[in-house]
């Protein structure tokens, strides 16, 4: 495993439509490796290959469960595998998804900030949706649904955009540059 650079805007890969992945093969695997450290690494919640260059549509989510507002509920053996250890008593559950797509969503949505490892020092307020199903495969070409809802619903809708060529700039008018105490909380949501 490696860390990759994380690219930034505007390079070019950040705005177009990532390629669907064919087969699961020893490349794909190192991908989804380095992608995990590297998230880690930035730190950061989410990940998604273009973000590293690679205009692929793989995903890694991390992200300890907080509240009631943000679980996950699978159908299938999708892995949150292996868990790092999130603050005490919130263990983290790690996602890496090949091909993700939004299936369902709740009418209801709610604003929220965000921040983007690719947009440094900034961050915006985004409407997302409340719940979201996310299909798709996982590393050992499993097929699997993710029922997901609160900040790892937003999480799974960001780095899915970043697979579409969206960033969290494009669904919002309200954008800021991230006060010192803010950047935390930017690398927190993705």
């Amino acid at each position: 495993m490696s860390i990759r650079k994380i690219v930034t805007v505007p390079n070019p890969v950040l705005r177009e439509k990532a390629k669907a992945v064919r087969r699961i093969t020893p490349d794909i695997e190192t991908l989804i490796d380095d992608m995990i450290e590297t998230m880690r690494e930035a730190p950061g919640v989410g990940l998604a290959a273009p973000q590293v260059g690679a205009g692929l549509q793989v995903i890694v989510v991390e992200y300890a469960e907080g509240s009631e507002n943000d679980e996950a509920e699978a159908d299938g053996d999708i892995e949150p595998t292996p868990p790092a250890l999130g603050s005490p008593g919130r263990p983290k559950k790690l996602y890496a998804v090949i091909n993700p797509e939004i299936t369902r969503q709740s009418k209801e949505t709610e604003l929220g900030n965000e921040g983007c490892l690719s947009i440094p020092d900034y961050m915006g307020e985004v409407e997302r949706y409340n719940t979201v199903t996310v299909k798709g495969i996982d590393r050992h070409g499993k097929s699997f649904k993710l029922k997901t809802k609160g900040w790892m619903a937003r999480i799974f809708q960001h780095e899915i955009d970043h697979i579409n060529g969206v960033l969290f700039i494009d669904r919002t008018d309200n954008v800021w540059k991230a006060e010192p105490e803010d950047e935390h909380k930017a690398s927190e949501v993705v």
